[in-house]
């Protein structure tokens, strides 16, 4: 089993010159701001499928955003679509804004034509795919496809680039780069493919990293390995991260803030420790009470559905009591509903407390509210007392 024995993050290489270095970043201001993001799909002679509907999310510089769920809520669309990658037709944007901070100033990314976002793809927002064999060309080589998204977006010769692209072979814990960089991705394993991938997304060093599923062909050594190379790139470019994933555990090791996710809605926003702390929807509670704990000895594992099936679960918001009832698509709408005449009326994303928000049904307790979006600057890494919080072990 190999390891990363290259240079740490902490230590990175000076860089090549001509490499471009992307302007420092205030961190006390938002890298991207998703307002009310809205993507459908056309579905032949029937209604389109509203894939995401109404989704808020906020990434500051150096901070990692969980986005969680069950397959098809949402996660890996709204990614795609800052990036462009949706395809149109079939998908649509309904609705939203998606602003970024741009080497050029704050710039709404779903405003750009194709040109404009092909400057920053790849090189200010990077992504890592799900799936690298279907993201891989089989008949170009890997050093081929690195060197070409470099040569694309940084002003060096093709030795520079070639340097680049050994480098962050490297750093990925990728053996003998050198070699194998005249290799063709049928060479590699499903985990050196994944590790390519992300050699790949982060060869431009992007200011904003969208990973979905990073680590899932990795075994759980490298996994660790990876994601704490990710983390240190985040402490020396300040580089944000969108982080996919149905790991609870990757999630309480790595994020800040979580985002979790339900047919196309955001049904809770939080700091780490706050929603593993206290989580209030009941489609949250049920992840975490799903997961098999070290110890204890069950006949059969507790499954969202026991959750969500349990009508008493809906009434422990706070507001419960005069009507704030938690949003679930499966259920009767209420009787004292009061939709609004806008797309996604009958849900809104409240501030139950102090930076914890939850979807929940526009009730006639809150016809009238309207939360701040989710928007929290929290970073692990800034506090100065971890003694202030929980031990990040026990929510692995």
């Amino acid at each position: 089993m190999s390891t990363l024995t290259a240079a740490s993050p902490a230590t990175a290489p000076a860089p090549v010159a001509g490499h471009k270095l992307h302007k420092p970043l205030d961190e006390t201001t938002p890298l991207l701001r998703v307002a009310d993001l809205a993507v459908s799909f056309d579905n032949g002679t029937g209604p389109r499928i509203q894939a995401v509907d109404g989704v808020r999310m906020t990434i500051y510089p150096r901070q990692t955003l969980a986005v969680v769920g069950e397959s098809g809520c949402g996660k890996s669309v709204t990614a795609m679509s800052l990036m462009h990658l949706v395809p149109r037709p079939p998908g649509r944007w309904d609705r939203g804004e998606a602003f970024f901070q741009t080497d050029d100033g704050p710039r709404d990314l779903l405003k750009f034509s194709e040109p404009e976002i092909r400057r920053i793809r790849g090189n200010e927002i990077a992504m890592i795919f799900q799936e690298p064999m279907t993201s891989l060309n089989p008949v170009y080589t890997i050093g081929d496809q690195i060197i070409e998204a470099i040569l694309l977006h940084q002003h060096v010769t093709p030795s520079e680039a070639e340097q680049i692209a050994l480098q962050a072979m490297a750093d990925v814990g990728i053996p003998e780069p050198s070699k194998r960089i005249r290799a063709y991705p049928h060479q590699f394993s499903g985990g050196m493919r994944q590790r390519v991938m992300i050699a790949m997304a982060l060869a431009c060093q992007p200011k904003l990293l969208l990973a979905d599923e990073p680590t899932t062909a990795l075994d759980v050594t490298i996994q660790a390995q990876i994601l704490e190379l990710l983390r240190g790139l985040q402490r020396t470019r300040q580089m944000g991260m969108m982080l996919i994933t149905h790991d609870l555990g990757v999630v309480a090791e790595n994020a800040d803030v979580v985002c979790v996710m339900y047919a196309g809605r955001v049904v809770e926003y939080a700091t780490i420790y706050e929603l593993f702390a206290n989580p209030l929807h009941p489609y949250t509670r049920g992840l975490f009470a799903s997961i098999p704990k070290i110890g204890e000895v069950r006949n059969r594992l507790v499954t969202i559905s026991d959750v969500i099936d349990n009508p008493q679960a809906f009434t422990s918001l706070p507001g419960a009591s005069e009507g704030v009832r938690p949003w679930w698509p499966w259920h009767d709408p209420p009787a004292d509903l009061r939709r609004r005449d806008v797309p996604a009326g009958d849900y809104y994303l409240q501030e139950v407390s102090p930076n914890h928000w939850v979807g929940v049904w526009r009730t006639e307790a809150v016809k009238d509210h309207e939360s701040r979006p989710p928007d929290l600057s929290f970073r692990i890494a800034d506090q100065t007392s971890m003694s202030l919080f929980p031990d990040r072990g026990a929510f692995s």
